[in-house]
């Protein structure tokens, strides 16, 4: 899946049309709590910006629905990022219209402008398969009135990569003919999940945690076909539990998937690992009172809320032997000490190993950051749900359109 890079083209005198992942937290004041997401397009944005290359970024903040939400606007993005290229950057107040075109008329080499929030435009996210003609047709025009404003397309934001929004697909399409390229930050998350699931070093070790079974059925079918072991935790284990006939307290389960869950135990045999042992309490607190029990014996009035010290032990050893580790969910209530510590625990193992170890987005991306391990592993997903897809084997359209290397 290998594709050219925004350093392969030559961008000296051309306009390189961006998509990034700004969507960075904000508090009430519009003030930026964590400009990670920002930080790391930086390569990217320098690659063009040094070899004279003129740059328009665009993204999505939140989720405003189409409509013009002053909370989310990019102008807090745009001003973090002239802080951290110590530059001016512009800003257009729209994404299309006057202020926009205007703007990148007038780039010079080594400028950067970015375009305001592209989900003001309720264009941005009308899916393909459940919009109307009139609203595709809509789409169209708004990804072709992108489209003009550059003369190369670059995608640099994996977290969107599993959708099919204009910016994402639609743009780059009507594109076509240009060069078309991925930035260093979707290369990067390309080359370690692909490699990891094509041709990965041994044991392959996958540990799959959250709260839903239904959210990972597919990933788990798949990896159970590639893995060596299939290590499962967080609140979905319950459900598993379940479907041997354990109890499970009070605990957040699936009930009407435990038939499925039953045959992936049944698919997975030795290769699916399941908790041998629960932290669980009696309330969702702190200072909830507290028992360690077996698997499958939750008493009545306790919920489960992590991994046991036994699983988090055995877990642990099977993660040190491991050639390839990846990582999706955290295994328990990783924000609420003392139900941290099975999380934990397997995280600095993951950590200590020798292994190629790829931590999967979302949750279990802000605890390897929590627990400060996050320079210990081989690579941080930035998005994960696209981390997910790629998981399930999916391929993404917005990628495989791109140019090959």
């Amino acid at each position: 899946m290998a594709k050219r890079t925004i350093a392969d083209v030559d961008v000296q005198g051309r306009t390189v049309l961006m998509r990034v992942d700004f969507n960075v937290p904000l508090d009430d004041n519009q003030t930026i709590t964590d400009d990670r997401r920002i930080r790391m397009a930086l390569p990217s944005v320098r690659s063009v910006i040094e070899r004279g290359g003129r740059l328009i970024l665009m993204s999505h903040l939140g989720r405003p629905q189409g409509t013009v939400v002053p909370e989310l606007s990019l102008r807090p993005a745009a001003e973090r990022l002239g802080e951290l290229l110590e530059q001016d950057v512009l800003f257009a107040a729209d994404t299309v219209g006057e202020d926009a075109r205007a703007k990148a008329a007038s780039l010079a080499g080594g400028q950067v402008l970015v375009l305001e929030n592209l989900r003001f435009q309720p264009e941005e996210e009308y899916q393909d398969r459940k919009a109307t003609p009139e609203q595709l047709a809509a789409k169209q025009a708004f990804a072709a009135q992108l489209a003009a404003l550059g003369d190369i397309y670059c995608n640099d934001a994996f977290g969107t990569c599993h959708r099919d929004n204009a910016s994402m697909v639609a743009v780059p399409e009507a594109m076509d003919g240009k060069p078309r390229v991925v930035g260093f930050l979707v290369q990067k998350e390309i080359q370690y999940l692909s490699d990891a699931l094509s041709d990965p070093q041994r044991p392959f070790i996958a540990i799959l945690g959250g709260a839903k079974v239904s959210d990972k059925i597919s990933v788990i079918e798949n990896l159970l076909d590639i893995c060596d072991k299939v290590l499962i935790g967080g609140a979905m284990a319950y459900t598993f539990s379940l479907a041997q006939d354990g109890k499970v307290g009070n605990s957040l389960v699936e009930p009407d998937k435990a038939d499925l869950a039953k045959e992936l135990i049944a698919k997975g045999g030795d290769g699916l690992v399941l908790p041998v042992d629960t932290h669980c309490g009696d309330d969702f607190s702190a200072d909830c009172n507290k028992r360690v029990v077996p698997a499958g014996e939750i008493p009545d009035g306790y919920e489960g809320l992590d991994i046991g010290p036994r699983t988090a032990d055995e877990y642990a050893e099977l993660v040190r032997s491991a050639g390839t580790v990846v990582w999706n969910g955290p295994l328990g209530v990783f924000e609420m000490p003392p139900f941290d510590a099975g999380t934990r625990r397997v995280a600095e193992a993951i950590a200590e190993s020798d292994a190629v170890s790829i931590i999967g987005g979302g949750d279990s991306a802000a605890a390897i950051q929590q627990f400060g391990l996050a320079d210990k592993v081989s690579h941080v997903s930035t998005g994960g749900g696209a981390s997910l897809e790629m998981l399930e084997g999916r391929k993404f359209q917005a990628v495989e359109l791109l140019d090959d290397a």
